[in-house]
């Protein structure tokens, strides 16, 4: 349905309209910019008139999910008892569906608020196979969005980044007993996971920012109806003009594009 249990009866709870502001112009701004970090985006909203400090723009960051991307030490740790695995994607070259998924997270507006979407995406043909929204970041929409894929088909690689909802025991768990190979970014890398920021681009240029909102039911409804124009009446100049969904259950083609 692209709508976890939680976020099914969540009313969205009032959030001080400063912070609502900040963290609009922060998600429109890394849209924009991925690689701007906390210092810059600091910076960047003091030029737009609001004089905040770095602490609360890190923290407003960190609630929305969003870390600049670039090239830089891996300096987290991960949690105890979770797994990281190796990037299996460098110089591949993606030739065929199925090959490799991906999944990633955005944070997503409301008028009086925010909630999570989490979607899955093959990488050849840029198919979204699902999506969920959730009014946290907990593991379980994510969970739920891999087993609707899952019930489809199933990748030879799925790759994520190393949050600590793909990096979980239950979800690296069910892609083990699937006899998938498991494949995480390494933090920042900025190319990893493209065609997922590509994605999250298009969502949120041609839907989520021409509109405002009210309610979680209601942004549900509008991304069903985006997910399924992507899919199936979207031109991507990529795929030489043709829908994800054409070239997805199609299942053959020559060589698009390689991981980078």
């Amino acid at each position: 349905m692209g709508l976890s249990r939680a976020a099914y009866y969540y009313e969205p709870v009032a959030v001080d309209e400063l912070e609502l502001t900040l963290m609009r112009l922060i998600d429109e701004q890394y849209t924009r910019t991925p690689f701007y970090g906390v210092l810059r985006m600091t910076a960047w909203l003091k030029r737009q008139g609001h004089n905040v400090n770095h602490k609360r723009v890190r923290r407003l960051m960190r609630l929305m999910g969003l870390e600049a991307v670039y090239p830089k030490p891996n300096l987290s740790k991960a949690l105890r008892g979770h797994k990281k695995y190796p990037y299996l994607l460098k110089d591949m070259v993606i030739e065929r569906v199925d090959q490799v998924w991906s999944a990633d997270i955005t944070y997503i507006r409301l008028s009086q608020g925010f909630i999570y979407l989490v979607a899955i995406i093959d990488w050849y043909s840029r198919y979204v196979l699902s999506w969920k929204v959730s009014v946290t970041m907990e593991k379980e929409f994510c969970m739920e969005a891999l087993e609707k894929a899952l019930r489809a088909s199933k990748p030879d690689i799925f790759n994520t980044d190393q949050g600590v909802q793909f990096t979980s025991l239950e979800f690296t768990d069910l892609l083990d007993g699937a006899g998938i190979s498991i494949s995480m970014d390494g933090r920042g890398r900025a190319l990893d996971n493209i065609f997922v920021e590509r994605l999250w681009r298009s969502v949120k240029y041609e839907e989520v920012y021409l509109n405002n909102y009210e309610t979680v039911r209601e942004a549900r409804k509008r991304l069903t109806e985006y997910f399924h124009f992507y899919n199936t009446e979207r031109l991507h100049q990529s795929l030489g003009y043709r829908t994800p969904r054409e070239i997805y259950f199609e299942k053959v083609g020559s060589t698009i594009t390689s991981a980078g």
